[in-house]
Parts: structure tokens; C-alpha cells; sequence
């Protein structure tokens, strides 16, 4: 028992600089919903063709499998979405397809740990939906990455 209190006291006093690290800070960010694998790896293409209606297909299918969603703003930062207004488990909520490629103005807290900014959105002030139409340039699909037909 005495090790167990111990070991709870411990682990409370090496945790209390994180929580101090991470302490949230309130702010507004617009930006469009991506998908952040094909825009970090560029598995898909350059980052200008893994955005708007031009990746619009694969944003969906990408967050429908899990794959963390995030918020692009105009300056080329990428906030990590935790969690939306009124959801629940992220992987598990029709509300992130809804939202995929749309831009929109974000309010909610910001953390920022190691360098990588993550947002939790308490409140979708102005969603003005899917405005970045680039598929006449990029196609649907970028054409590198459909198959060859079997001969």
C-alpha cells in the first residue's frame, strides 16, 4: 500500500512540469480541414494538390480510417485537431467528414508541445464549406497515383 501512495505521489510530481508546458492558450485560426498524412508525406503530391476539391475524395476516405485531421491556415501552419465541438472519439464522428476540405474559422485551445500545434475546436465560428475548387488543375485524383491497367 505505502508503495503504491508512493509510487501515485511520483509519478504526480513528475507529470506537474508537462501540465505546465502544455497549458492551453484561446484563439481563433482559419483554415482549411486537410488531410495530414497526404499532406505531410507527399504520397499524393505537392502540398498545393492534397487540398481543396482537388483531394476532396481522399481527405474523406483518409479521416474516415483514422488518419488525424488538421486545420491549414493561409500562413502554411498546420494545427493537429484533438477533438470538435459536441463529438466525441474523433475517429467515430460524421461531423470531421462533414467538415473535410471545407474552410472555416476555428475557436477553441491551442497546445503546443515539441513543436507541433494542436487544436481543440470548442466552437466552428464561420464555416464557408468547400471554397478552394482546384480539381480543373490537379485533377480528382492526381494521374501518378492511379494503377496501369492489367494486360
Amino acid at each position: 500500500m505505502k508503495s503504491t501512495s508512493s509510487a501515485i505521489l511520483l509519478l504526480a510530481a513528475l507529470s506537474a512540469p508537462l501540465r505546465a508546458e502544455t497549458t492551453p492558450e484561446r484563439i481563433q485560426v482559419e483554415g482549411e480541414f486537410i488531410d495530414t498524412w497526404c499532406y505531410f508525406s507527399g504520397v499524393m503530391g505537392a502540398p498545393e494538390a492534397v487540398q481543396g476539391s482537388a483531394h476532396h475524395t481522399c481527405a474523406l476516405w483518409c479521416a474516415a480510417g483514422g488518419i488525424p485531421v488538421g486545420l491549414l491556415t493561409e500562413e502554411g501552419e498546420v494545427y493537429m485537431i484533438l477533438k470538435l465541438e459536441g463529438e466525441g472519439v474523433l475517429a467515430d464522428m460524421d461531423t470531421l467528414l462533414e467538415l473535410q476540405s471545407d474552410r472555416l474559422v476555428a475557436d477553441g485551445l491551442h497546445y503546443r508541445r515539441d513543436g507541433i500545434d494542436y487544436l481543440v475546436v470548442e466552437t466552428v465560428v464561420d464555416n464557408s464549406g468547400l471554397t478552394n475548387e482546384n480539381h480543373d488543375e490537379w485533377g480528382v485524383i492526381p494521374g501518378f497515383v492511379i494503377p496501369e491497367p492489367a494486360e
